[in-house]
């Protein structure tokens, strides 16, 4: 089930974030001092975890399909889910750094801590560090592959803020980051990249461009007086041709990455290989449900869809893992 976006009776916390998540934990049960910091890292806000999660799950159960399941990787999943909290919460507060100016001008964002002062830009840089430092400690219990991927993905991560400023698909960058980890996972099990895993990853960068075209046309109009590019301002009109390429393309490598993971394995059935595809094929009917109850002038609904893509991949990564159990 997808979180309501609807706004929470009563008297908003103090501080709370225009789109939070209503009675998040962060404002109802988090100490007063942490909330801010909390806010930096969008913790209520749990959808971005998740769609960075996601991925990773994707490639650490793929990876164990195409051979077999390891004590080890178990260690990978909960790793990976800690790892994504933090990850994410640093990379949203580089965000919140590099885009200040801009968040201070736009309905949505100007309550974001930084803009509406409830943390200095100094101490958002503090928190940024802790977060990775702690994000990194898990990244090293890791092969040494994956290790060298867990940094090299440092760079799209600190491109993505950027992005906006100079493309009409900062979205891409988005997806270069956001499913870094279906190959560092992949990696974490098997030692090595392979083409399962780059074929996973462009699966998520379509899956990407998908939910967050939706989420942009939230903010398309502030967007569009303060210069500010997006997939959403650039398609318009004519979006919902655009969501089906990226659905039918995310739909279609996702399908080719568990075809090329789970043939060759010897030792796995055909039942395997029909489990997996069915997450895929599920999970292209979520996104077309998602097609059919769009209308991108009204941001609730953008943002309920938008929110609703934790579904639409749990849906792949509990059918691969059924296969990988097999």
């Amino acid at each position: 089930m997808s979180e309501n976006a609807a706004a929470p009776e009563g008297p908003a916390p103090e501080g709370q974030v225009i789109d939070a998540v209503p009675q998040n934990w962060v404002d109802t049960l988090a100490p007063a001092w942490s909330r801010p910091y909390l806010r930096l890292s969008r913790a209520d806000r749990p959808i971005g975890t998740w769609l960075l999660l996601l991925p990773c799950w994707w490639g650490v159960f793929l990876a164990a399909a195409s051979s077999s399941f390891r004590l080890f990787d178990l260690w990978i999943v909960i790793g990976c889910a800690l790892g994504a909290f933090l990850m994410r919460g640093a990379g949203c507060t580089w965000n919140d750094i590099t885009d200040r100016e801009f968040d201070a001008q736009v309905a949505r964002t100007k309550s974001r801590p930084i803009p509406s002062g409830q943390v200095t830009v100094k101490q958002a840089l503090g928190w940024l560090i802790a977060q990775t430092a702690l994000a990194a400690c898990i990244l090293f219990t890791f092969n040494w592959a994956a290790i060298g991927l867990g940094i090299l993905a440092l760079l799209p991560v600190a491109i993505y803020p950027f992005a906006k400023r100079f493309t009409w698909w900062p979205q891409v960058f988005l997806g270069l980051a956001f499913n870094w980890g279906a190959l560092l996972a992949w990696t974490a099990h098997t030692g090595s990249l392979g083409w399962p895993a780059v074929l996973l990853y462009l699966a998520g960068i379509a899956w990407t461009l998908f939910y967050d075209t939706i989420y942009a046309h939230q903010d398309k109009e502030d967007d569009a007086l303060i210069g500010v590019k997006s997939t959403a301002r650039l398609f318009g009109e004519n979006t919902g041709p655009w969501l089906r390429g990226f659905l039918i393309s995310s739909v279609l490598l996702l399908g080719m990455a568990i075809i090329a993971a789970i043939v060759p394995a010897t030792d796995r059935n055909v039942l395997a290989l029909v489990i997996a595809l069915a997450g895929a094929w599920g999970f292209g009917w979520h996104m077309l449900w998602q097609m059919r109850q769009l209308d991108t002038e009204d941001w609730e609904n953008c943002l309920r869809l938008f929110r609703s893509n934790r579904d639409a991949g749990l849906i792949p990564a509990l059918f691969i893992a059924l296969a990988a159990l097999l």
